[in-house]
């Protein structure tokens, strides 16, 4: 079986569909594919609709969390979408993206960068509106040469001379609401330093105490020696392994199936859950 659990659509910064990722996946061969749009389960519907015979599909999200000041994400998985207190927060960081993106357009024009929230809003579309979409219209105004390139201290990246916060969970927080609503939750690329500073070892340590189920260890921003040391700690904490594309569409280079996940670890994080069930294929028709 060949499993990616993290993936981006329209719903929130992918350049995709829900149904064009569905059929993407299928294409690339995939047999499980998750979609894990950044605070919100809007694609959840249209994705199923579209699911192909012999793909199924994991509903899922990326939360948007912060701990001392360090940024950080994390996957949940088969999560009701419905249960009130995990809905709130995820409502209340979706609410924030706006504000925030017109803060950033602010800034950078401050920095002599001609953005507009017009461009930016049109590059999101109904998608939740995040640093990508500033990126890429930073991208088409010539600023930068890609989306990564524009992740740096001088423009967009945590801290950068165009950043601006917003809402985040507290990931202790997040563990708890993911798994009162029946979820299982995975640390998404923890040693990502090409994006930001990332958390100690340590803060895995004590979120695994808390009850964190998993670390993405294989991702296209680890290096060999860094999934090596990852899977490590993950045994010695009693964490599952996955690995997953993180896939945007075209906003990325990354393709679905770059990296994938073992059928046992799938296995358990489906044994675990109960929130939501994976989907199977039907063979779907949306356009």
């Amino acid at each position: 079986m060949r499993i990616d659990l993290h993936t981006h659509s329209t719903a929130s910064d992918g350049t995709d569909t829900p149904a064009e990722l569905v059929r993407n996946a299928a294409a690339a061969g995939l047999d499980v594919v998750a979609l894990t749009d950044h605070d919100t389960s809007r694609g959840y519907a249209e994705a199923v609709a579209a699911l192909p015979a012999g793909l199924t599909l994991v509903t899922g999200a990326e939360l948007s969390c912060r701990l001392d000041g360090v940024g950080l994400h994390m996957l949940a998985y088969l999560f009701d979408p419905d249960e009130p207190e995990l809905l709130r927060e995820r409502e209340l960081v979706r609410d924030d993206r706006v504000p925030r993106a017109q803060g950033m357009v602010a800034k950078l024009r401050d920095l002599g960068v001609p953005v507009t929230w017009e461009q930016v809003a049109r590059i999101a579309g109904d998608g939740s509106v995040g640093r990508p979409h500033v990126a890429e219209a930073l991208v088409e105004l010539g600023v930068v040469g890609s989306v990564s390139d524009a992740f740096t201290p001088d423009w967009l990246a945590d801290g950068g001379r165009a950043y601006v916060g917003k809402h985040e969970l507290d990931p202790f927080d997040a563990i708890r609401l993911v798994k009162a609503a029946g979820g299982v939750t995975v640390f998404a690329h923890p040693a990502a330093v090409k994006r930001g500073q990332v958390v100690r070892e340590s803060v895995i340590a004590d979120l695994a105490a808390a009850g964190l189920d998993g670390v993405e260890t294989d991702h296209m921003d680890h290096e060999p020696a860094t999934r090596a040391r990852l899977r490590g700690l993950a045994a010695d904490l009693g964490l599952l392994a996955t690995g997953s594309s993180d896939y945007h569409g075209s906003r990325k280079t990354c393709v679905l199936g770059e990296f994938t996940t073992d059928p046992e670890v799938y296995g358990e994080i489906t044994r675990r859950a109960t929130g939501a069930f994976p989907v199977p294929g039907a063979g779907g028709t949306t356009a």
